[in-house]
């Protein structure tokens, strides 16, 4: 069954805040193909139709009983067949939701009166809403709907029939409900949603204009109209239907809902603060959910007190609703006030110490204030209260990496991975964890892991190309990152990476230009794609641009020992010995370890290693001086 993305909210009637279900009413017409006045049966003295109880995928939620469908009350109609009685028996078996009862009493009816379409209809909306779609379907199939004269029933036969995905059938249902009762209003708003869960809005818009212009003081049809006006981003005319259905139901809270989202798209502050104290005075003053979206409005305008001002008494209508304490929490986080969202936090775990979420947070917090010996301390506290609750231990993983404790963070990020081995993230830190380690091999295994799950994750595919790298396996990476530049080639650590590999090992030198090239454009102010740039021109023998990409790279990145070590070998090619020497001395204070670059610097006769492991030579501060390209 597709699941449709958008449903008819919940109604409030304006005299009263209960939900309305839909109830039954009566049918102008027949229920059975092809009968008519004088046909006689229990159709001709008493016909009703039910419209479905909300169908939990598609159109129609509850809405309050139209002045258009009068109520039939039991008590008021005679029992002149026993397909009546058991049709009576299973709508008062279906009131109360006895479910395998009225399907009973229905076929029981339907034995005395096969011919009815209504009650096969009523069969078929049963078993839909059971979850038994097959019998659903095959319940409607019995029907010849060309000889259903009644539009309430092909109506409820195209709900059906949405609801298993038969989406052009329903709308041909719709079609023919419209020419039986073309003043029906509902039947356009019904096939309006239906297309807007299509993703066909404009449709949609021009069948609920048609549906209002029976139906003008639907509130229904002005929202959905909003909603199909705003699918197409038609903000102003959305915001004036809304507007609409506000005036004809002044406690349609779904109407608000959507009119609050249109004025935080535009963030238009004051017209959400008048918007919300409309809707406290209209609909409630204690709405949380609407009351939430007010405060995330809020938070983004940076009207922190507004905001906590609601909080507050959010907070004081329901003092034991934890996430409104977490929520105050947060907003004294965007306030850059974390020792106040510490407070708060610490607040909520004494008086409930089990709240793993609340702890979780904590401890986040306490990394943002720096104080790290807490945020193990409360991340540890979770697992030791819960070894399966993935957040703190993913979030101590995370923590421990930061703090370049690799092997603890493999141990906690390899449980994470085991708690939710689809999450393509835990496989990408568990992997990094292992290269910072040195354990190359098993990076590459936590990386092909992930990407099991994840084949197209573009930095799983480039960190294993890494991997691969330290492993020697170099046909691995170019494969690796060739297939990251398929799945995006504007991938600028992919382009550089491939394209260096290729520059330093002397190979495929013109693509290595281009890939480094590339990533420049893209990147003009990265000092390492710039480098990786000089460096392949270099290789390719143009070293006057190279020189002059080097220059560049070691202006925008000055300690990157791997820029000066470059720098150095144009100079020295170039027989600019002194400023050769200086770039190399930089690039051995910056890097003392570099044996090879320390071998080179004796070999070309710019003298020995002081105590420490730099070459010998003056050790200037900068590059100015250097020749010009």
């Amino acid at each position: 069954m597709q699941n449709l993305a958008i449903l008819r909210p919940s109604i409030s009637n304006a005299s009263d805040d209960r939900r309305f279900m839909t109830r039954p009413g009566r049918i102008q017409g027949s229920c059975a193909g092809g009968v008519g006045p004088g046909s006689g049966g229990w159709q001709e003295r008493m016909l009703v139709t039910f419209l479905l109880i909300p169908l939990l995928v598609v159109s129609c939620a509850a809405v309050p009983t139209s002045e258009h469908d009068a109520v039939v009350q039991p008590d008021s109609v005679p029992l002149p067949s026993p397909a009546y009685y058991h049709f009576l028996q299973g709508y008062l078996a279906e009131l109360a939701n006895d479910v395998p009862k009225a399907v009973a009493e229905y076929r029981a009816a339907l034995h005395y009166d096969p011919k009815s379409a209504f009650l096969r209809v009523r069969l078929a909306a049963l078993q839909f809403l059971s979850g038994n779609m097959p019998k659903a379907m095959a319940m409607l199939d019995q029907i010849e709907s060309a000889q259903v004269r009644d539009a309430p029933v092909l109506v409820e036969m195209a709900k059906i029939y949405a609801g298993g995905g038969q989406f052009d059938r329903a709308l041909g249902l719709y079609d023919e409900a419209v020419r039986l009762n073309p003043e029906r209003g509902e039947t356009y708003f019904d096939k309006g949603v239906l297309l807007l869960n299509l993703k066909r809005p404009q449709q949609a818009e021009t069948v609920f204009t048609q549906g209002l212009e029976h139906a003008p003081e639907s509130h229904f049809g002005h929202f959905y109209q909003g909603k199909a006006l705003e699918a197409q981003e038609k903000r102003m005319e959305a915001k004036e239907a809304y507007r609409r259905a506000i005036n004809r139901a002044k406690r349609f809270e779904p109407a608000y809902q959507a009119l609050l989202k249109l004025y935080e798209l535009d963030e238009d502050l004051q017209a959400a603060i008048q918007l919300y104290h409309e809707f406290e005075v209209s609909v409630t003053p204690r709405d949380n959910t609407f009351r939430k979206d007010f405060v995330r409005f809020l938070v983004k305008q940076k009207d922190y007190g507004q905001a906590l001002d609601i909080l507050e008494q959010m907070i004081v209508d329901e003092p034991q609703d934890v996430k409104m304490q977490i929520q105050r929490a947060l907003v004294y986080v965007e306030m850059e006030e974390p020792h106040r969202a510490v407070t708060e936090l610490e607040g909520i775990l004494q008086a409930h110490p089990s709240e793993l979420r609340v702890r979780d947070y904590l401890g986040w917090l306490y990394e943002q204030i720096d104080d790290v010996e807490q945020a193990l301390d409360a991340y540890r506290t979770n697992i030791d209260l819960d070894a399966t609750f993935y957040d703190s231990r993913i979030h101590l993983g995370i923590l421990l990496y930061r703090l370049t404790r690799y092997e603890e963070a493999v141990q906690h990020l390899t449980r994470a991975a085991g708690l939710k081995p689809g999450n393509s993230e835990t496989h990408l830190l568990l992997g990094l964890s292992y290269l910072q380690a040195n354990a190359f091999q098993r990076a590459t295994s936590a990386f092909e892991k992930g990407l099991e799950y994840h084949p197209n994750d573009e930095d799983l595919r480039f960190n294993l190309g890494a991997a691969y790298d330290k492993l020697d396996r170099f046909p691995d990476v170019v494969r690796e990152m060739e297939a990251v530049l398929a799945l995006n080639p504007d991938h600028t650590d992919a382009l550089n990476y491939l394209g260096y590999s290729y520059a330093d090992r002397g190979i495929k030198g013109e693509e290595a230009v281009e890939l480094t090239r590339r990533a420049v454009a893209l990147k003009p102010d990265n000092g390492a794609y710039v480098d990786s740039l000089g460096w392949a021109l270099f290789k390719i023998g143009k070293v006057t641009e190279a020189l002059r990409e080097l220059q560049r790279a070691a202006e925008l990145v000055e300690d990157d020992p791997v820029i000066f070590e470059h720098l150095g070998e144009i100079y020295l090619i170039q027989e600019h010995r002194d400023a050769a020497k200086a770039a190399w001395i930089r690039a051995l204070e910056l890097d003392p370890h570099n044996e090879k670059l320390i071998k080179r610097f004796r070999e070309v006769g710019f003298g020995g290693r002081r105590d420490g492991g730099q070459a010998q030579g003056p050790a200037p501060t900068n590059n100015t001086g250097s020749p010009s390209p």
